[in-house]
Parts: structure tokens; C-alpha cells; sequence
């Protein structure tokens, strides 16, 4: 299964059609310390590379047929399926950055990420999209107190899993950075990216929760305050 959405950007009305361009070859070249369109190395770090194309379109049943698509219009974003290749964890954008920014930090980095209206996609391993609900939903409201599991369960913003029998749309592999549309944040760019599992996107997204909830979740070394209890200004006693 694969789909590729409409490439406004090869054809405009009223010019001849373009001859088609060895997209891979410009890619493998600007894996390298050159460019070709100007661009400094830096501004290809969100870019895909020919072997990550590759890997991308392995996902699908007829990858040859999903990279001559593409070949054909590489501005125009994909649909692609999950579930053998890669899974996908859906974010929204702040919650997923704060996630990225761990994972990078303190954890062991991150798979492909992927931007699209206003979510952030983070390319995790076969089989995440099935077990990282369950093992968020045991870490955050199984072991605590009732009290601990609400205080938690607002601090971490529903996640949207994608896996066997669900499909993603991918960022264009090529395009800049200022489109609107969905654009890459870390590219892939080998035929074997490492994904992160369940266990580290848990890991990452506990730490983010945690750090985001109140500082008064703490335990207060007073008792309760009674609601029913009268009280006074004594404020101007002297």
C-alpha cells in the first residue's frame, strides 16, 4: 500500500512539462560535504538521503513502484503503511519536542521525526503502536494512588499510536524548511535507521510528564486541611 499525494511543485500552468530528474543521484550528492542547489550541509540535515528513500518506501508491498512514484514527484508528500517497517507515535508538537529533547539529551537519540499539521510524528519500532498504551497506562495509573494517577494523567496529552493496518503521511523528500506542509525534523538517511522501542519512548515520555506536574504533587508533611472547618482573620490580634 502506498499513495502519494498531488506535486504542485514540478508542473505550473502553462509551461511544457520538465524532464525528469535523477532525484536519488541529487541525493547521494548532497550526503556529501557539497551541495547542489547552495545550500549549506546544515540545511540538508532535515533532508532525505537516496539509501533512507530506499527505506522508506520498504515499507510497502512494491517498493520499486512506491520509488519510481516518488522519483516522479518528489515535492509531493506519501502515504505510507505502518506496522512492518517502522511504527509511528503521534504527538502533539510541544509534548513531542520536549520528548525529542530528552531522548536526545539523556536517552540514546531518536529514530526518524516527521511534522504534520501541528502533531509530530516519531518513527518508533514494529509493534510500539501496540504496547506502549498498555505500558504507559500501567506506569502512570497502575502503581500509584488515585491521587499520583490524575495528576499524571493531565501532565501527558492522549498519544495517537500507528501501527498494523494504520497509514502516515510523510513529508516530501525534498522541500524546505519554511513549507507549510509536513516536513522532516530528523530525516532518514541509511537503509537501517535504529527506532526507538516501547521501553524508551515510556522512558521519555514519563521523564516529560513528570517534569511538567506541579511541584505541589509533592507530600506535604501536613495533615489535610478539614473543609469544614471555620476560620479566622487573625491577622490584627495583637
Amino acid at each position: 500500500m502506498s499513495a502519494w499525494l498531488n506535486d504542485e511543485t514540478t508542473l505550473h500552468p502553462g509551461a511544457a512539462p520538465r524532464h525528469r530528474v535523477d532525484i536519488f543521484a541529487l541525493l547521494r550528492d548532497g550526503a556529501g560535504n557539497g551541495t547542489t542547489d547552495g545550500r549549506t550541509t546544515d540545511d540538508r540535515a532535515a533532508q532525505v538521503t537516496a539509501a533512507g528513500a530506499a527505506w522508506l518506501a520498504g515499507a510497502t508491498s512494491h517498493p520499486r513502484s512506491t520509488l519510481s512514484q516518488w522519483e516522479a514527484r518528489p515535492g509531493s508528500p506519501g502515504v505510507l503503511p505502518c506496522g512492518s517497517a517502522f511504527d509511528v507515535v503521534n504527538v502533539p508538537a510541544l509534548f513531542g519536542r520536549r520528548v525529542l529533547e530528552q531522548l536526545w539529551a539523556e536517552g540514546p537519540g531518536s529514530g526518524p521525526v516527521a511534522t504534520h499539521r501541528g502533531r509530530m510524528l516519531l518513527f518508533a519500532s514494529p509493534g510500539t503502536a501496540q504496547r506502549l498504551p498498555s505500558l504507559l497506562a500501567w506506569e502512570e495509573w497502575g502503581t500509584g494512588s488515585a491521587d499520583h494517577a490524575r495528576t499524571h494523567h493531565g501532565s501527558l496529552p492522549p498519544l495517537l499510536c500507528h501501527g498494523t493496518g494504520d497509514a502516515v503521511t510523510v513529508p516530501p523528500l525534498v522541500g524546505g524548511s519554511g513549507d507549510t506542509g509536513p516536513h522532516w525534523l530528523v530525516a532518514p538517511d541509511t537503509r537501517d535507521p535504529w527506532l526507538p522501542g516501547p521501553d524508551v519512548l515510556l522512558w521519555a515520555c514519563v521523564r516529560v510528564g513528570r517534569s511538567a506536574a506541579p511541584s505541589t504533587t509533592g507530600y506535604s508533611i501536613f495533615p489535610p486541611a478539614d473543609p469544614g472547618a471555620n476560620v479566622y482573620d487573625v491577622s490584627r490580634r495583637r
